[in-house]
């Protein structure tokens, strides 16, 4: 019976793990689905000025953003771990898709837009493999600076590649970013002055509706107002050019390009792909979660997203992934379960069906205008500021991952941002945290706080370290130099007892490192002595006879325990003649000086 409850146990894990909508589906009941009928609603008319906008951005035909607005959050919601992220179109993969594939082919083109399905079908399996192969935590390892950083750097290339629509001048495609400017610059004295007109109207339609009526669908509101604009000024006679229809059916089939050629070509730009998705996915779905209190699981959140990248290429969806914007606005209209995102997909599928052919009367200025607006609200000026202002490491992250979009490809940009965030990460890890320190004269029980290397409050014979970090091949240089420093700033030193309470982990090089200090400190007439080592590094010790060397007399299990034994041990004739006294097991009363420096060691 119990081998029984235990496999049947064990098989509906394995189901919800697999099939993770089953963990939700008992939560859905008619007040949920209300709410979620609501909120629904609210994001379908969000999403269809966006999917336009961001199909526009990444070089496909408008309706290609709507396909991959219906497909991807349907099999998002159903196979990621967060209640409240709709995943679809975003800017940020839009304009790497249109940099990426542009170099390829013509943007909209055929074999473009083959190229891209192929690159979605890739960055899906990428993701799928990360989510089965339990990878979620690497997320853990990227620089919030990198997103911001690219981000920024992407909402200018954004705005920069609609300046031609906006002015009505022509630019050559495929310029770099300073070159696209310079001709901009010299183009604008014969800028079209209906297209200008049509398309700032339209960005201050878009301001206003959204500062007056935040919850307003402000932008489909503003193309409305901008086509009303260009059809008073008859604008295709003074050279405004219109989106044109947009096919009124649901997104049809479509096939990736398998060739070998064309996947070999494509397998680098279709892993940064993957990883921008993905590291905007589980940021955005945490960034909620910590409202909600719900558990995100990164890996079902990669499955989740390989699955609809995977199936949204067979049914003409470009790349997606978690939506800042519709997902906030999701969570902010009531929903509660994924069954809000699954329903506005479909009322955008019927939405589709219904106002298609009046894409025709939409002038490409006006989604410009609008392309402007989301380009501006890419940047988060807020956070960028923060990361000026609180951390070099992380303000260097933040520039070099910003002029990389600007200047390099957009694909070597998130690989150098990410790799810069890694290498500052494994430096810190390299640089543990070493401290001198001193009971507090003051304190009841006894606590011991961090001085200077230098401080004239330390005992003249014995040096206490405490170590925060790890014990590992990269950290031990470090760790060597502050030892050795101890002996070299006054040579009277012979004793150090390291406190190894916060040591999180001694590898080999480490425990090398260990052996070769405590006979370095017997040379000089003391001994190393070590205190609070976890039971898994005392055994790792033990087994490779480091225990050995080092001397089982000179390990102990606290500072308490450690103290009273080395201070037996120090040369007692200095003892004798000491004013310091800081320990109780000194001879004689403790000297109690209110100012204990309390400054860290470098």
């Amino acid at each position: 019976m119990f081998v029984k409850l235990t496999m049947h146990g064990f098989g509906l894990f394995a189901a919800r793990q697999a099939l993770p909508f089953l963990s939700w589906k008992s939560k859905v009941n008619a007040k949920t689905l209300r709410a979620d009928l609501i909120a629904a609603l609210t994001g379908a008319v969000i999403v269809l000025p966006q999917g336009v906008a961001f199909a526009m951005i990444a070089g496909l035909p408008p309706q290609y953003g709507l396909y991959t607005a219906i497909v991807t959050p349907i099999i998002a919601a159903l196979f990621g771990s967060s209640w409240h992220l709709v995943s679809g179109p975003t800017t940020a993969i839009s304009i790497v898709v249109f940099s990426t594939i542009s170099h390829h082919a013509e943007p909209g083109t055929p074999e473009f837009i083959s190229l891209v399905l192929t690159l979605t079908f890739m960055a899906g399996v990428y993701q799928l493999v990360f989510g089965l192969a339990r990878l979620g935590k690497l997320v853990n390892f990227v620089s919030h600076s990198v997103i911001i950083g690219f981000t920024a750097g992407a909402a200018i290339l954004i705005i920069t590649s609609q300046m031609k629509n906006i002015l009505g001048v022509s630019v050559a495609r495929g310029e770099s970013f300073l070159h696209t400017w310079m001709e901009i610059f010299t183009k604008a004295p014969h800028l079209n002055t209906y297209v200008l007109a049509i398309s700032l109207a339209t960005l201050g339609l878009a301001i206003l509706f959204k500062l007056k009526w935040a919850r307003s669908p402000y932008m489909l509101l503003a193309m409305v107002g901008g086509s009303l604009l260009s059809l008073f000024l008859d604008g295709p006679a003074h050279g405004v050019q219109l989106v044109g229809e947009i096919p009124a059916h649901l997104p049809p089939l479509s096939a990736p390009d398998f060739s070998f050629v064309t996947l070999r070509k494509l397998a680098p730009e279709a892993f940064a792909v993957a990883l921008l998705g993905l590291i905007e996915a589980v940021s955005i779905g945490r960034s909620i979660a910590t409202k909600t209190h719900q558990r995100i699981d990164s890996n079902q959140e990669f499955t989740g997203q390989g699955l609809s990248n995977i199936v949204g290429s067979f049914f003409s969806s470009y790349a997606g992934s978690g939506s800042f914007t519709r997902s906030g606005v999701n969570y902010e209209a009531g929903a509660q379960t994924p069954i809000a995102a699954i329903l506005a997909a479909v009322f955008l599928a019927a939405i589709l069906l219904l106002v298609a052919p009046l894409t025709a009367y939409l002038p490409i200025p006006a989604m410009a205008g609008i392309i402007l607006l989301v380009g501006y609200r890419l940047v988060d000026f807020q956070q960028i500021r923060t990361i000026l202002r609180v951390s070099k490491s992380e303000t260097s992250v933040l520039m070099v991952t910003f002029l990389a979009t600007l200047l390099l490809n957009l694909e070597f940009a998130i690989y150098a941002g990410v790799l810069l965030s890694l290498m500052l990460y494994l430096n810190r890890t390299a640089k543990p945290r070493i401290y001198s320190i001193i009971p507090c004269p003051d304190s009841m029980p006894r606590r011991f706080v961090p001085v200077s290397p230098i401080s004239t409050r330390r005992c003249p014979q014995l040096d206490i370290l405490e170590i925060n970090g790890a014990m590992f091949f990269g950290s031990v240089d470090s760790i060597a130099r502050r030892m050795n420093a101890i002996h070299g700033i006054d040579p009277s030193y012979r004793h150090v007892l390291l406190v190894a309470d916060s040591i999180a982990e001694i590898d080999i090089s480490g425990a090398e490192l260990l052996v070769e200090e405590a006979e370095k400190w017997r040379e000089w007439g003391g001994a190393l002595y070590i205190c609070g080592l976890r039971i898994e590094d005392k055994m790792f010790l033990k087994r490779g006879g480091y225990l050995d060397i080092i001397g089982r007399e000179n390990i102990f299990l606290s500072k308490k325990q450690a103290i009273p034994v080395i201070l037996k041990r120090l040369d007692t004739n200095r003892c004798e003649t000491c004013s310091k006294r800081i320990y109780v097991e000194c001879p004689g009363e403790i000297e109690s000086s209110p100012d204990v420096s309390v400054k860290p060691a470098a």
